[in-house]
């Protein structure tokens, strides 16, 4: 009986062993390829001497079959690779599914049950993108009405580090999709109005909106466990705001037009009114004092 027991394992190892192919590993041009060509691509970023990157690695081996069928996907290992950093700026190991190039960062337990279940999960993007025209609109931010819970990330084109945490926030989406509502929003261009109202000054930043309350997240660590840990329950720790009213018509005309005139495409134009404003108070200036001087003399001259 026990001969038996043994003759199964080791048949049940060979077996897995069997299935457990080694990953195709591409370099840096290969990848960009693959991104450009392939809908579905899971990634394993590894280094060398990197013990949890081993553990990835003979993890997704594993289960690169089931993901292949189940996503439709590419299963490649890039080792070494320069692009890490684009999507995770913790670095390795990194696993990212790319869905028609929108990146997720796998965030959980290195088992291969949970890594098919997650990515199965999130095969649309988690992630909302808002704009000035439908933020009112989907969140009722300031009525604090029915559309639940968001937790929204302002970010702009120029900002390197809301780059890198594209792949993170999506990852966070995918945790809590169930529970509340993960977006995203371009400070400085669809967004301008919506960040000024709720006085988002840099980037990245992002902002927790819960009953008509806004909670800010002020941490400067950018790990999914700590986004998620801050929507669950870590905002109650943080002071609240009343979400503003949306601006009137005239005010958002108003402002749109100012930031028309300093946008940097319109800095020359900004220089020349400042310059023809100077030069005519100045003018205004000495022709008043000239005319003042004159009053005095004449008046001067008729007490005499």
């Amino acid at each position: 009986m026990e001969m038996l027991l043994i003759l199964l394992i080791v048949i049940g190892i060979s077996l897995r062993s069997f299935n457990c192919s080694e990953l195709r590993r591409v370099d840096d041009s290969d990848l960009i390829h693959l991104l450009n060509v392939e809908h579905n691509v899971v990634v394993l970023f590894s280094k060398n001497n990197c013990e949890v990157c081993l553990e990835y690695e003979t993890t997704v081996s594993l289960i690169q079959n089931d993901l292949k069928e189940t996503l439709g996907a590419m299963v490649v290992q890039a080792h070494e690779s320069n692009l890490v950093g684009i999507y995770d700026p913790t670095k390795e190991p990194a696993l990212v599914y790319y869905r028609h190039g929108i990146p997720i960062l796998y965030h959980g337990n290195i088992i291969e049950d949970q890594i098919v279940e997650f990515f199965n999960n999130n095969k649309e993007p988690a992630v909302k993108e808002l704009s000035d025209e439908n933020f009112e609109h989907l969140t009722q931010a300031s009525s604090g009405a029915t559309t639940g819970d968001w937790f929204i990330f302002f970010y702009s084109a120029d900002c390197v580090l809301c780059q890198r945490l594209y792949a993170i926030w999506e990852s966070v989406g995918g945790k809590l999709r169930q529970k509340l509502n993960i977006a995203r929003m371009n400070r400085l261009e669809t967004g301008i109005s919506t960040a000024r109202r709720l006085g988002i000054l840099g980037s990245p930043e992002f902002i927790f909106i819960r009953q008509g309350k806004v909670y800010r997240y002020r941490a400067k660590t950018y790990r999914p466990e700590d986004f998620i840990k801050f929507a669950e329950l870590g905002y109650l720790e943080s002071p609240s705001e009343m979400v503003p009213e949306p601006p009137s018509v005239i005010s958002s005309l108003f402002f749109d037009r100012l930031q028309n005139v300093v946008n940097a495409d319109n800095v020359f134009l900004l220089v020349a009114f400042g310059l023809s404003t100077f030069v005519i108070l100045i003018y205004l200036a000495k022709h008043i004092s000239k005319r003042l001087s004159r009053e005095t003399i004449e008046t001067n001259d008729k007490i005499k």
